[in-house]
């Protein structure tokens, strides 16, 4: 079976905008659930609803992989789970490895949708001499003394990094070092990483703040009016400030260098 170190998916060289790379994924999980329910073909409006976005958008991203469906029938599901995987490079084995295995970590190692979406976690990786040899999700820890050698033996292209912010930039070096293009951050920090390598962060504590944010928006439009209607209370308006600083952050400075850095990364359902 190939492996990420030998093929890589050509959705740039294909011209295929960043952002309709990041809703393939959405339309690759709504499609697989139609598919599981045995439904044959779907209208770009039904398919639409189901990934979170706009029928026309949607066409629109199809249009780049040379699908437009048939008016009147819509789009063939088994067919567009396979196109769409294809594209994405889920049509071949892609062995990851994990390092940092706290407890988020082994969460990770234990998530059950990485397997049925084409990855592989090849090896556990921890600087913890205690954890070396523990079995996690049916996978013994390695210490990372041997993370160079573990890369190359595995031809692993992908890593996740799950470690303290601290370790975060040393083991991005190592990885990168090692052969390692693509990076997925669950570390709170900023990655900086050379001209090649692509990171995506995931960051729960930001995604919370941002929904603070919106709560306490809609908690501010429900407020009765009054002479005071406009001036919200001290304590939610520095949490606003705040979530709105968070925001502007996060769009001002990106994990990674390329087109796409500035949209957060999700865990698949």
């Amino acid at each position: 079976m190939a492996t990420g170190r030998t093929h890589r998916p050509a959705t740039r060289s294909r011209g295929i905008p960043e952002a309709t790379v990041a809703r393939l994924p959405l339309y690759l999980r709504a499609l697989t659930g139609l598919s599981e329910r045995s439904v044959p073909t779907v209208s770009s409006e039904e398919l639409a609803a189901a990934a979170g976005v706009n029928s026309a958008k949607l066409r629109k991203d199809f249009s780049y992989l040379g699908s437009y469906g048939t008016r009147g029938v819509g789009y063939d599901v088994e067919y567009l789970v396979y196109q769409i995987s294809r594209e994405l490079g889920l049509t071949q084995d892609w062995p990851v490895v994990i390092v940092g295995i706290g407890n988020l970590g082994a969460a990770l190692a234990n998530y059950g949708g990485f397997a049925s979406r084409g990855f592989r976690v090849a090896a556990l990786i921890d600087a913890d001499p205690a954890m070396a040899g523990k079995p996690v999700a049916g996978i013994p820890v390695q210490h990372s003394d041997d993370l160079e050698k573990i890369i190359s033996d595995n031809g692993v292209s992908i890593g996740v990094i799950a470690t303290p912010a601290g370790a975060a930039q040393p083991v991005c070096e190592r990885l990168v070092a090692a052969g390692v293009t693509s990076i997925l951050n669950f570390a709170p920090t900023v990655l900086s990483v050379p001209e090649g390598v692509d990171v995506r962060k995931v960051d729960l504590s930001i995604e919370l703040q941002i929904l603070a944010f919106h709560e306490q928006r809609k908690a501010g439009e429900g407020a009765p009016a009054g002479p005071d209607a406009d001036a919200p209370p001290v304590r939610g308006a520095a949490h606003a400030a705040a979530a709105a600083h968070t925001v502007n952050a996060r769009t001002a400075h990106t994990d990674r260098k390329g087109p796409d850095g500035d949209m957060p990364a999700v865990m698949p359902a």
